[in-house]
C-alpha cells in the first residue's frame, strides 16, 4: 500500500475554527477490563492485524467523530501505536519491518475513519508513548539518543497523512527534547504530553513548569503545545496557577481514578470514577484558563466519560 503525504491539518495545526478539541486514549484500559480482549503489553497496535480488531479499533474512531460532530467540537483522533517502537515491539515479537507496516496501517485506518464518517474537524494524530515505563523509567535517555530512538518510528509516520504527532505519558523532559528534534527533523507538529503523580510532579520528580520550561528552552519552542494525561484533575489543579509557562499548557487528557499510578498497576478491577464529577472538573480547569484547547479521557475512561465531558461544555 502506498501513502500519500498530503496531511489536512499538518500545515495549519493547531489552528482551527473550533473551540474545543475532544481527545481519547483510554481504550486500552476499556478493552482490557470492560471488552475482556487481551493486550499484552498494553498494545493496541495487533488489532490492526484481525478484521475483529480493526472492527474494533473502528468502532472508537465512528463513536469519536459522531462526538465531536453532535456537540460542535473538533477530535483529534489518535493511532494505536503507543507501543509501536522498536523496543516495545520487540518485546512482543515485532521487527522494525513489522512496526513500519503497523504504524503506516493505523494512520491509514484514521483517515478512512474521516472519509468515511466526517470531518468535525478531525485531526489524523499519531500517537507516540516513551522508550521505558512511562510511570517509573529503569533509565533516562539524554535528548541525543531520545531523538535516535524515537526517529525511527517519526520516519514511518513521515511517509502518511498524519497531521500531528502526540507523544503522550512522558516521564521526563530529555526524552520530551529527543521526540521534539525527531518530529522537526521530519517537518512534522508535535505535541508532548507528561503524566504525573498525586503531587501534581513528573515521575522523576520535575515540576510541570520546570519541565515545560526545559523543553521549550532547548527546542526554540517547536512544540505545538504541552499537555497532561494519566492523572486526575486532583492530582494536578493546584498546580496550575497564572504563570507564563501556563500559556503553553494546552490539553488535558485525564484519567477516571484518583488512584495513584503505583495503585492503578496493582488494579484487579477498573476504577471508572465518577463520569459527571471528573467532566465538571475539567471544566472548572477550563473555564479557569480558556486557552486550554484539548479535553478528554485517559485510563479508566470511556463514551461515557467523554459524552459527559462535551455535555459539561455546551453553551448555557
Amino acid at each position: 500500500m502506498e501513502y500519500s503525504p498530503m496531511a489536512r491539518y499538518r500545515a495549519t495545526f493547531p489552528t482551527a475554527t473550533t473551540d474545543l478539541f475532544l481527545a481519547y486514549v483510554g481504550m486500552e484500559t476499556d478493552l482490557i477490563f470492560n471488552r475482556g480482549v487481551d493486550l499484552p503489553g498494553f498494545a493496541s497496535f495487533p488489532l490492526l492485524e484481525t478484521p475483529k480488531g480493526r472492527a474494533l479499533l473502528e468502532s472508537y474512531l465512528k463513536d469519536m467523530i459522531t462526538l465531536g460532530k453532535a456537540e460542535g467540537a473538533g477530535v483529534i483522533l489518535e493511532s494505536p501505536t503507543w507501543v509501536a517502537n522498536r523496543d516495545r515491539g520487540a518485546a512482543l515479537g515485532y521487527t522494525p519491518d513489522d512496526l513500519k507496516r503497523l504504524n503506516q496501517q493505523a494512520i491509514a485506518m484514521l483517515v478512512e475513519a474521516r472519509a468515511k464518517y466526517g470531518d468535525a474537524p478531525t485531526v489524523i494524530s499519531a500517537n507516540l508513548g516513551p522508550r521505558d515505563d512511562a510511570y517509573a523509567p529503569t533509565a533516562q535517555m539524554d535528548a541525543d539518543k531520545a531523538q535516535a530512538y524515537h526517529a525511527e518510528q517519526m520516519s514511518f509516520l513521515a511517509e502518511t497523512e498524519v497531521d500531528v504527532i502526540s507523544a503522550y505519558t512522558l516521564a521526563y523532559p530529555t526524552e520530551a527534547i529527543g521526540i521534539i528534534r525527531a518530529a522537526h527533523q521530519y517537518d512534522l507538529p508535535v505535541v508532548i504530553s507528561f503524566t504525573v503523580e498525586t503531587d501534581g510532579r513528573l515521575p522523576t520528580g520535575a515540576s510541570l513548569e520546570e519541565a515545560i520550561q526545559e523543553v521549550d528552552a532547548a527546542t526554540g519552542g517547536y512544540a505545538a503545545y504541552f499537555m497532561i494525561n494519566c492523572a486526575h484533575p486532583e492530582h494536578f489543579a493546584a498546580s496550575l496557577g497564572e504563570a507564563p509557562w501556563m500559556r503553553r499548557l494546552r490539553g488535558i487528557v485525564a484519567n477516571a481514578s484518583k488512584c495513584s499510578h503505583a495503585e492503578l498497576d496493582e488494579a484487579e478491577d477498573l476504577d471508572a470514577g465518577n463520569p459527571q464529577e471528573l467532566a465538571e472538573q475539567l471544566s472548572d480547569i477550563r473555564r479557569r484558563f480558556p486557552h486550554i484547547l484539548v479535553l478528554g479521557g485517559c485510563c479508566g475512561t470511556d463514551m461515557r466519560h467523554m459524552h459527559q465531558i462535551t455535555k459539561a461544555h455546551r453553551p448555557a
